[in-house]
This record gives C-alpha cells, sequence and structure tokens, in this order.
C-alpha cells in the first residue's frame, strides 16, 4: 500500500512540474521574460490545486489566469483558482444558453418565413 502512494505521489509531483512548466511558458508568452519561481517550493501549491479541481481543469485556470487583468503570479493563481474555476463555470454555462437561444431564434424565424411563404 505504501508503494501505491508514494507512486501517486510522484505522480503528482510530475503533473504539477508539467503545469508549472505551462505557467511558464504563457508567462514567456506574454512578458517576453521567465518568471522567478522557485519550482521545488511552487510545487506544493500547484500540487494543492490540481487536488482540488484536477489536472485538466488545472490548465484551463492556467490558461484562463493569464487571459485575466492580474498580476500573473503563481502566489496570486493560488489564492485565486477557485474563483476563477467558478468563473469559468459561469462562462461555459453562459455560452451553452446563448447557443441555445440563438438556435431557438433561428427555428422562429424560419417558421416566420415559411408561414409568410404561404
Amino acid at each position: 500500500m505504501a508503494g501505491s502512494q508514494s507512486q501517486s505521489d510522484k505522480d503528482k509531483a510530475r503533473d504539477a512540474h508539467i503545469l508549472m512548466s505551462r505557467y511558464e511558458r504563457l508567462y514567456r508568452e506574454k512578458y517576453d521574460r521567465r518568471p522567478r519561481i522557485n519550482r521545488y517550493s511552487a510545487k506544493w501549491g500547484m500540487m494543492d490545486v490540481i487536488d482540488s479541481v484536477g489536472n485538466i481543469r488545472t490548465g484551463e485556470l492556467l490558461d484562463y489566469f493569464f487571459k485575466t487583468p492580474s498580476e500573473h503570479t503563481l502566489e496570486v493563481f493560488y489564492r485565486n483558482f477557485d474563483k476563477m474555476d467558478t468563473q469559468l463555470d459561469l462562462i461555459c454555462a453562459d455560452r451553452a444558453y446563448r447557443a441555445m437561444l440563438a438556435r431557438q431564434t433561428e427555428e422562429r424565424v424560419k417558421e416566420a418565413r415559411d408561414q409568410h411563404r404561404e
């Protein structure tokens, strides 16, 4: 049992390092310089985010984070990831609602045109 737990910890640490590399890439793209981070200590915060929202969602949140008008430090990300997670859910729900409204409007317009032709 201890062996499987340590493997899980190793996987989480690996995922955290992969996501920190993603953070560094996004930071370089935005600011044209490397961020100053201590990867060893930053790993623990990233692992906590992964534990909270999952690996894939953490990557989505990093992408969204760099679209916000924020100070793009890992500390700010760690402090606000839960709020960004909620915000992304709201944005996705809003997009789905707007798409549904657009489809309904298109159907109504088509019905009105068909009735007008008759």
